[in-house]
Parts: C-alpha cells; structure tokens; sequence
C-alpha cells in the first residue's frame, strides 16, 4: 500500500513518529493508501528548512521565481490526468470535474502569480520639492498555508503559488483527508528543481500539525481556508501573537431567482451552484429565494431536472453526482436532512443515502436533495450543511427577500436572477456578501479580490492582494533638499 512521505527541506521524508493514518478512498469506503501521522516535530524541521530558505528566496530576483511558478504551472498540465484520477480517486468527486475543474484552475494558479510577480507595484508620493516617498513591499517571512478537502489541489495551490511569488516560503499543510495531490505536487516540485525548504508539505491531522504551524513564532502569517469554528481557533492563537491573519471560513450563500430571470440559463446553472461537487463548494447556493409568481414552475422543473441527475462511480463519464468526501461527513449531512424534516420542511426528492452495487457498495453516496416549507430563520437554513441539500422558499418582494438573504451570520457569495440592470445592481448593493454573480455562477476572474464578510472571513484572496497579504509595505522617504 503506497506510503505518502512528507516534503521537507526539498526532500520526500517519512514522519518522525513513523505513525501512519489511513486514507480511504469514499467511492468504495476502503482504505488505498498511508498519510504520514506527523507531529510539531517535522513541523519544527519543516519552518527550520523555510526559515534558512527564506534567506536567499526573499532576494532572488522576481523573474527567477517567476521560471520556477511557471515550470510547477507546466509539470500540472502536462500530469493532468495523473492528478485528475488521483483527486478524484481522494475526493469522490466526478473525474470529468477533476479534469475540467479542479487540475486546470490549480495550473492557472500557479501562471497567474508567476506571471502576475512581473507586473506587481507599488506607489510613490512626491512632496513637491521637498520629499519623495516610495512603498517597498518585502515578503514577511514563512508563510503557514492551511488548506481544505473539497477542492484540494485547487485551493493548495491558490494559497501557496501568490505566496511564493511574493518571496516568502511556505510551510504547508493539506487536508489529511484529501492529501494525494499535494503529495503529487511534491514531486512536480522536485522535477521543477525548486530550490531546498522554499516549499514544505507537512501531512497530518490539524490537531497535531496545522496547530504547530499556527502556535510557532517563526511563523508570522497564517492562510486559512476551512470550517468557521476552527477559523475561530486559529485567530484566537494567532491574533495575540500579531500574526498576519487570511481566513476564508463558512457559507450559507442564497442564490436569489426573479421573475424576469433568462429562465432556462437560470435552471441550467442554479443545477450546478446547487450540486456540483456534491454540494462541497463554499460558494455553492444553498439557500434558493424564488419570487413568487414563478415558484411553482420552477420547484416542478428543478425537481425534474435533478432527479435525472446521473448518480454514480466517480470514474464513470456519465456521473454527475460522485461520492461525498468520508463517512462521517455523509452521516452529517443525512442529520440535517433529518433535522429539516423535525422543522417541518417537505423533502421534494432525494433525502437518503444512494445504494450502489459491486465494489462500490460501501462507498458515501447521498441522493441530491431539495427541501421546500422551511422557514427562512431556521437552523436548517441557517448552517452550513456542505452537501448536495438546497432549500427552496418563495418570496414576494425584493425587501422580503433582502432579510431572507441577509439572515445568516455567514456573508461569503450570493447569486441573483434578474435582467433588470438597475434592480441587480441594487440588490448587489444591499447584499451583505463579499462576492455578487449576477446571471452566472462561480465566474472567476484570478485578478478579483475573494473572500467574505460576518463569519465567512477575514481578508481577501486572489490578484494583488493576495501579494499584498504574503508581502509588508515599508514607506521610505527621501528628503530632497
């Protein structure tokens, strides 16, 4: 059974402990491989190695990381479907997401911020004859890069490719329920020639790694993306010690629908901000405002539509539905199904576990589902589910629908339906989220800031702030006369 290794100081290693976790594979619900069960000591060895490497890769000129962000970006797309098959085979996700998804995105990552470096700049003031000021940006040191499990080498890489870029060097830690690509990665990074301790990966549970990582003093910015509560945790450690703090936490995201809506453009893509991914994204909409007088056309044509969706193995081109991530995570999800029904919602479709046959009979798969008559306020509707369950409710007035959409404490994306320009743009306005499609979903420009407000986060992600964040600005003025 293939031992992952931790990638530390430029080389694959074993954990110190020799102490191994299973990784289960949750289209078939078996164990395939070994994750290293490391420990604060090969998170120690792994900031050591950042710390030493940070003296030379600080000041190695931008064009030179530049090459090696660009080489990374080449070795992914030229193991595409080497990494495709090991996301999907990690995650449960469909391959053709993996390979249309997931593994480009990652790619692209890794060309923006190698390309974007060139172009970074900072600002001069001029004091007339007097002075002249400039803003130099250095890179502020390791950077602790923590990253999830639905969209793995996806958001690896968007964390660790900007901070890189940047100058600084990276201790890093994946998921350990989705670490196959970033063991992967590790080899790319071999084969690119990166130099020694610039990027370090450190497997293991965040309990024993990604707290070393966050409670070490040598460590002074920790970039975030997971679950609000341990977002919480995280800045309670750090925030004392002033660390330079990126969290992108939780969503509860309403995808707003009017009656002016283009109806069949909506239909098609509310399919995929409701499921893609089983549901697994941050940014899916989960919550499905839908005025009135097109309520019930559109609950009987949504139904329709997603109990045609093909539930299957992950491999299999035809699937659009794959596993959900573990066991545990579906058991979760099937509690809130539960809990919605105690509310008094009525389950339109789905609602149960998927029983598949063969080798795949063990393995975690959830019926999409679709909950109609639950109050806006109520706990259904209120917490983060992260699976493929949405919620639909009618609404009557863009002021009604407004509190609907505001309610929960999470504030991260929001999507609205509408072909009126001025009513979208005001009703972008009034939305409390840090992200706005209108008439499309997950839409993304590399140069945009990302990220959320309440209790979905702190700081932005993506274009220049995120060089911004892994960098500090220095202000040095020069007295002319």
């Amino acid at each position: 059974m293939l031992k992952l290794k931790n990638y530390i100081n430029g080389e694959l290693v074993e954990p110190i402990s020799n102490q191994y976790i299973d990784n289960y594979d949750p289209s078939r619900g078996l164990v395939y491989s070994l994750i290293p069960d490391s420990d604060e000591r090969d998170a120690e060895l792994a900031i050591e190695a950042a710390n030493e490497a940070f003296k030379t890769w600080s000041i190695t000129p931008k064009d030179i990381r530049s090459k090696y962000l660009l080489k990374i970006a080449s070795l992914i797309e030229e193991n595409l479907h080497e990494l495709a098959v090991a996301e999907s085979l990690d995650n449960g996700k469909p391959l053709s997401l993996a390979k249309s998804v997931d593994i480009p995105r990652a790619a692209a990552n890794f060309h923006f911020y190698g390309t974007g470096i060139l172009h970074y700049a900072s600002h001069a003031h001029s004091m007339e004859d007097t002075a002249i000021n400039y803003t130099l940006r250095q890179p502020v040191g390791v950077a602790g890069c923590i990253s999830p499990w639905n969209l793995p080498l996806y958001l690896f890489s968007w964390k660790i490719a900007p901070a890189l870029a940047a100058g600084c060097t990276v201790v890093a830690k994946p998921s350990e329920i989705t670490p196959m690509t970033a063991f992967l990665l590790s080899e790319i990074c071999i084969k690119a020639g990166l130099p020694k301790g610039v990027l370090n990966i450190v497997h293991g549970l965040g309990h024993k790694v990604g707290s070393a990582i966050v409670s070490s003093k040598k460590v002074p910015l920790i970039s975030f993306t997971g679950g609000t509560v341990t977002g919480a945790n995280i800045a309670s450690v750090a925030a004392p010690m002033f660390k330079k703090l990126s969290l992108e936490l939780g969503g509860k995201n309403p995808n707003i629908i009017f009656a002016d809506c283009d109806y069949d453009k909506m239909l098609s893509t509310t399919m995929q901000s409701s499921f893609a991914n089983q549901g697994q994204i941050c940014l899916c909409g989960s919550r499905i405002f839908v005025e009135k007088s097109i309520y019930e056309k559109f609950k009987t044509d949504f139904v329709a539509k997603t109990k045609k969706l093909f539930i299957g193995a992950p491999m299999d081109d035809a699937t659009k539905i794959g596993a959900v991530v573990s066991k545990s995570h579906m058991e979760k999800i099937l509690s809130y199904v539960e809990l919605a029904k105690q509310e008094g919602g009525t389950v339109l479709c789905g609602g149960k576990q998927f029983a598949m046959t063969g080798e795949f009979e063990n393995g975690y798969y959830l019926e999409p589902t679709i909950i109609a008559g639950l109050s806006y306020n109520c706990r259904t509707n209120q917490e983060e589910i992260f699976g493929p369950v949405v919620t639909i409710t009618p609404f009557e007035t863009e002021e009604e629908v407004m509190v609907y959409a505001n309610s929960t404490q999470y504030g991260l994306a929001s999507t609205v339906w509408t072909q009126d320009v001025t009513k979208a743009n005001r009703v972008a306005m009034n939305l409390h989220t840090g992200i706005v499609w209108i008439n499309c979903w997950l839409l993304r420009d590399l140069r945009t800031p990302f990220g959320g407000v309440k209790s979905s986060g702190v700081g932005r992600e993506g274009g220049f702030e995120a060089l911004d964040f892994f960098t500090e600005p220095k202000n040095i003025c020069i007295k002319l006369k």
